[in-house]
């Protein structure tokens, strides 16, 4: 006897696109900057510097990371469980999940100080006496990076393979290269002032990155969204009569 699969409850994905697109605006939280003054240079400094422990405003962007990080991995544990089981769509909510997850963790591993715009946060980086969260924070930071990176990548493929989310299928490819594009401008600018010589935009490039991060997500959310409301709208499925079993005693020809 076959089984059928069992089809998302109605408004799951609709649940999980809501989910998403919160999370994706609490990723751009550093936006603020344009309009509040945090003494740290959008040009050259990392993001992750205005949630520096010694940042006037650090607990805010800290909790703004933990509650974006949160959002997207429940976003996207529900769209896990509100979409059909595909490889290409099933790695990449997972590798979706990853990266809030360690956005969340990277909140709770908050620089000690700038290094960017304080030469002795630099130079006491440099000699290593900084607390160990500096490097926790690079790990946590670098997994939450891959784990986007590969999300928009599988999830790109996804669209394109199997002929679903016709936004993110046309978008995505676009999305991925420009963010390739802006993750090798950064990790360019990064070893450069790790060189010891001044950066020209660090944090240009890291904000374009996660800008890039924060559209994919809202993209994706409006797939999820209207995914869900054509499922809802579409005519249920003609069931296949079957063919009536010959009377007793007759045989089929």
């Amino acid at each position: 006897m076959s089984v059928r699969p069992t089809r998302p409850a109605p408004g799951a994905r609709t649940a999980a696109a809501a989910v998403l697109f919160l999370g994706a605006l609490a990723y751009t939280a550093w936006v603020l900057e344009l309009v509040i003054v945090t003494g740290l240079d959008p040009v050259r400094a990392y993001v992750s510097e205005l949630a520096a422990a010694d940042q006037p405003l650090g607990g805010l962007f800290r909790a703004t990371d933990l509650v974006a990080g949160l959002l997207v991995l429940l976003g996207a544990l529900l769209a896990l469980a509100a979409t059909r089981r595909r490889p290409w769509t099933t790695a990449g909510l997972a590798a979706l999940a990853l990266f809030g997850a360690a956005t969340a963790v990277d909140s709770r591993l908050p620089l000690s100080c700038p290094p960017t715009s304080d030469p002795v946060c630099a130079a006491r980086e440099t000699a290593g006496l900084v607390p160990a969260t500096h490097t926790a924070h690079a790990v946590s930071s670098t997994l939450a990076m891959l784990g986007a990176l590969a999300a928009l990548v599988l999830l790109t493929v996804a669209a394109r393979r199997y002929g679903q989310w016709p936004a993110l299928a046309r978008l995505g490819p676009v999305l991925v290269l420009a963010e390739l594009a802006a993750t090798a401008w950064t990790m360019a600018e990064i070893a450069v002032l790790t060189a010891g010589r001044a950066t020209w935009a660090l944090g240009v490039g890291q904000r374009l990155q996660v800008l890039l991060v924060a559209v994919y997500l809202a993209v994706l959310a409006g797939c999820l969204a209207r995914s869900d409301t054509g499922d809802r709208t579409a005519p249920p499925p003609v069931p296949t009569p079957r063919p009536a079993d010959p009377p007793q005693g007759e045989r089929a020809p």
